[in-house]
């Protein structure tokens, strides 16, 4: 069977992998947008339930359609899920789903993507997979007492999941507070972790904003700034205020630094005893589907705005501080979408 052949092939079709295929579009490319999953909105669909943006409607646009109700709204992650349908539908990009790429790699100067069945082949190819790609878990998490239910926040939902008894949140960036408050209405909770710091401005706002442009990869401030992002030291709150977490009863505590006979310990030798632990540990990358040479497969790959050094013609988008502070969020990924289909346009 002839393998079919694209201009570009875009790989996740997230709001990231949306936004590029907006850009090819116009461009009049011939161009496919591939994702695993059986319907799109899925990444936001399998959030915790009461899951709601930073950003307001106002700022959670990608380019070409508004998000819809007022200006202030903060969408929960059905109304995310419900809005990428919406933008694929209204431009009718082409998009399949349930094709899961198992390798990509190089030959006779294109690039070959397949799946477990088939084969494609393109001039350039766009990751748009996202940070969230593997979990990362400590070691201690397969070492507790098989009585503790430990769950990544990735396979978190709701409170009614959790058993009765102290909850131990360990991770005590965004992920962790926000999930600490939605748990502390029903359990005890501990949330243990270094304190991130807390973003003194709203996500959207004037002064955001202008911290957007000064905070980019062309600036000596904004490569320190992402130099930190990267670093796993976690990012500020953006939301939650230690106010809020002290009011709603969650003990702070320092770090899980590993266990003693399958409970967990930490970083100053205290040993808990606790029913339930949620691993707020973020998520490592995982490229070892990409088959190139000297190509990393656990850390993020060296690349200029998106452009993957040493592979002309391979991409990302949605990546953490791609190019700016917003470059991962909703409303940062047009702005990098639009430079990498310009690139492509000139290639």
């Amino acid at each position: 069977m002839s393998e079919e052949r694209f201009d570009t092939i875009v790989i996740g079709a997230g709001q990231a992998g949306l936004a590029v295929g907006y850009y090819l579009a116009r461009q009049g490319r011939r161009f496919v947008i591939l994702d695993a999953g059986a319907q799109l909105g899925h990444s936001w669909n399998e959030r915790w339930d009461s899951l709601r943006l930073f950003t307001p409607a106002h700022f959670t646009n990608l380019p070409g359609l508004r998000f819809p109700g007022p200006p202030g709204h903060l969408p929960s992650k059905d109304e995310m899920a419900g809005y990428i349908r919406s933008y694929a539908a209204r431009f009718e990009l082409p998009i399949r789903l349930q094709w899961r790429v198992e390798m990509l790699s190089r030959d006779d100067d294109r690039y070959r993507i397949c799946s477990a069945r088939r084969c494609l082949r393109a001039d350039s190819v766009v990751v748009a997979t996202g940070p969230a790609m593997r979990p990362r878990l400590p070691d201690a998490a397969a070492q507790l007492d098989p009585h503790i239910l430990s769950l990544h926040s990735v396979e978190y939902r709701k409170p009614e999941q959790l058993r009765d008894g102290v909850v131990l949140i360990v991770g005590a960036g965004n992920s962790g507070a926000e999930i600490a408050l939605d748990v502390a209405a029903t359990h005890r909770v501990i949330l243990a972790g270094r304190d991130t710091g807390r973003l003194p401005i709203a996500i959207g706002g004037p002064t955001y904003r202008v911290m957007n442009r000064l905070l980019t990869s062309g600036t000596r401030v904004g490569r320190r700034f992402a130099a930190n992002v990267h670093s796993g030291k976690g990012t500020p709150l953006v939301r939650v205020r230690p106010s809020d977490l002290a009011d709603a009863g969650v003990v702070r505590m320092p770090r899980v630094t590993g266990q003693v006979d399958g409970h967990p310990r930490l970083e100053d030798g205290r040993v808990l005893d606790v029913a339930n632990v949620i691993w707020c540990t973020g998520y490592r990358p995982d490229y070892s589907w990409i088959a190139l040479p000297h190509f990393p497969h656990h850390e993020l790959p060296a690349h200029r705005r998106g452009a993957v050094v040493d592979h002309p013609g391979l991409y990302f988008v949605g990546l953490p501080f791609l190019h700016r502070m917003a470059s991962s969020l909703v409303a940062g990924v047009g702005p990098d979408a639009k430079h990498i289909a310009g690139l492509i346009a000139r290639n």
